[in-house]
């Protein structure tokens, strides 16, 4: 299991996520408009949890129906990048 950012990351990426996590798995770019957990990396100690201020990271088998998309979103950031 991984975590996954959601929605409401667009537009805020407050970046106190990067700041806890032990392992360097949340990255983005200037030109991206969220932030991303990388799934092959993550190991799921869930320390971006309560570090994101807009609730927007969920463990992979408990994010919202409205933003299942999102675990594909965050997966396919990735692949392209390894």
């Amino acid at each position: 299991m991984t975590y996954v950012i959601t929605q409401p990351c667009i537009g805020v990426k407050d970046g106190t996520c990067i700041d806890v996590c032990p392992m360097d798995c949340i990255h983005g770019t200037d030109q991206d408009n969220m932030l991303f957990i990388d799934p092959e990396e993550c190991i799921d100690c869930g320390g971006c949890v309560p570090a994101c201020p807009v609730d927007a990271i969920f463990p992979e088998n408990e994010v919202p129906e409205k933003w299942r998309d999102y675990t594909r979103i965050n997966a396919d950031y990735f692949k392209d990048k390894r």
